[in-house]
């Protein structure tokens, strides 16, 4: 089969350190143009805006967007309309509504839209949804704490509204417990600490339950020094479930009973492609739904200012 043309939109970090070698190394696509305001990718064409690629190289099958997501429903609706098919870097989209609007584009269009979440595709979240599929589960607890310092450094698109602040990692969290859970589950309440001089949370504590009343919390916070903690802990019937760094490792009354090479984002291209042999959409917005009604509900704190 032709290999497919992709581009890719927003060349930044997560671009170098996944994307591009995720691509590189499948045999089903071949890179030939990119678009950023800022930065390059060796030995292919680069422009400055998608609008400038899209005209200078009709040959491309498929964008990947890259850039944040206030910007990425303008980028997205120009792809779909000339007939691209589109990967969304997590989250989606900025409001629900817009991605909302892309998924009936593509389906006018006849192309496909993959919303991804990488951290469903963590070596262990399958083992994890296997494993509380098969007993029954008491409560459930999430502890997602990092140093904004150390992963986004200066990034104050982050901080602004729309950039999800504390719920860019947080999303991650959500998107494996959406994912892992038998029943789906809802917001009760919520608490956002947003500091003084920011539009968006620093952390975030949270309380879910599903229509079987189970507990769920989430804990959230981007001040976290020293080690990092992205856990996920289930109570069961058959012993505590812990789900740790992230989605990597799955242990069982502290036995380890899972554990494999991430392999995230080559796995997330290998979906994309497997959607567009098919001819079919991925857009999942279960996450992004739970960071909107966090929004909604949730009650505003306001704590000292922070700086980069």
């Amino acid at each position: 089969m032709t290999p497919i043309q992709i581009a890719i939109v927003g060349v930044g970090k997560i671009v170098r350190d996944q994307h591009l070698p995720a691509i590189s190394k499948n045999a089903d696509y071949r890179l030939i143009a990119a678009a950023s305001r800022h930065g390059t990718v060796d030995g292919i064409d680069n422009f400055k805006s998608i609008e400038a690629m899209l005209e200078a190289v009709p040959a491309i099958d498929a964008v990947s967007l890259c850039m944040p997501p206030q910007y990425r429903y303008e980028a997205a609706h120009l792809a779909l309309q000339a007939g691209k098919h589109v990967f969304l870097e997590k989250p989606p989209g900025a409001t629900l509504s817009e991605v909302a609007d892309l998924e009936a584009l593509a389906a006018a269009k006849g192309v496909s839209l993959f919303a991804s979440w990488h951290s469903r595709y963590a070596p262990a979240v399958e083992a994890a949804k296997a494993f509380l599929a098969s007993t029954a589960i008491r409560n459930v607890k999430v502890i997602w704490k990092e140093d904004v310092r150390h992963w986004h450094p200066h990034q104050e698109w982050i901080w602004a509204a729309g950039g999800l602040g504390v719920f860019d990692p947080g999303i991650n969290a959500l998107s494996i417990v959406t994912h892992i859970l038998p029943r789906p589950i809802f917001i009760t309440s919520a608490t956002l600490e947003f500091p003084e001089n920011r539009d968006a949370p620093i952390a975030a504590t949270i309380a879910f339950s599903d229509a079987g009343k189970l507990s769920v919390s989430a804990e959230f916070d981007w001040r976290q020094t020293g080690k990092q903690s992205w856990d996920i802990v289930a109570e069961t019937d058959a012993g505590e479930m812990v789900l740790s760094e992230g989605g990597a490792k799955l242990a069982v009354d502290g036995k380890l009973v899972h554990e494999e090479p991430e392999q995230e984002y080559p796995m997330l291209y290998r979906r994309f492609a497997e959607l567009i042999k098919a001819g079919k959409s991925d857009v999942d917005l279960a996450p992004l739904r739970h960071v909107a009604d966090a929004f909604m509900l949730g009650r505003r704190k306001f704590v000292d200012v922070f700086y980069d």
